[in-house]
């Protein structure tokens, strides 16, 4: 049987990476804990509430629960007004078209949470049979397995029947923990170099790289 795949959303399939970097800056900035972008850049892929706590500390400040969920909510409305529109990473929309003509199993997982991904999941014209996993349907989120392991939940397949495709670290230790191998693509920021050492099984440019090398991998037999 070939392998079930399990995709990131921001940075894998859609352009928003650096959306979500200029987002929380400004959310940072308003409640008066300035950051520089890169610092910001090394995290995203975190679940919200890590990633604010996280951010904290490059400041200085231990965050409360309290001050991380407002920075969370402001970053959610940044980003919405900063991205409006979203736009398809190179090939997403032929790959994703081109698996559900196959007939390969595959779904999304991501920490992004609704409403703020369902613009993302239009712009890839992703109906609403696509098994879609997100932060609100898990305890935990990456560097946590739960993403992963509920997709494949879903999808009725087992955590090593599958590939995680992902643009961060995150997504790629996420998937060492769910035991399953993982696929990174360059499309998020991080380096060849990072991704590999973070586990990436291969690295490719991106979702079009990916799409052309599907027979490589074995899912298209």
């Amino acid at each position: 049987m070939p392998p079930a795949l399990v995709f990131d959303l921001d940075g894998t399939l859609v352009d928003t990476v650096y959306v979500h970097v200029f987002a929380w800056q400004r959310a940072f900035a308003e409640a008066g804990m300035p950051i520089d972008g890169w610092r910001i850049h090394r995290r995203v892929g975190m679940s919200g509430g890590l990633f604010a706590r996280a951010a904290g500390r490059e400041v200085g400040r231990d965050l409360s629960a309290e001050e991380a969920e407002e920075l969370q909510r402001r970053h959610g409305e940044l980003f919405r007004e900063l991205l409006p529109e979203r736009r398809p990473l190179p090939g997403a929309v032929r790959l994703l078209r081109e698996l559900r003509e196959r007939g390969v199993i595959h779904g999304i997982a991501t920490s992004g949470r609704r409403p703020e991904i369902d613009r993302s999941l239009d712009a890839l014209a992703v109906p609403p049979e696509t098994v879609v996993v997100e932060r609100g349907d898990v305890t935990r989120a990456k560097p946590e397995p739960d993403l992963f392991l509920a997709c494949a939940e879903r999808l009725g397949v087992q955590p090593a029947e599958c590939y995680v495709v992902g643009d961060a670290v995150w997504d790629l230790l996420a998937a060492r923990r769910a035991g399953m191998l993982s696929i990174g693509l360059l499309s998020g920021g991080y380096g060849e170099a990072e991704l590999t050492a973070a586990g990436a099984y291969r690295v490719y440019r991106d979702a079009e790289e990916f799409r052309t090398s599907l027979d490589e991998l074995g899912v298209l037999v």
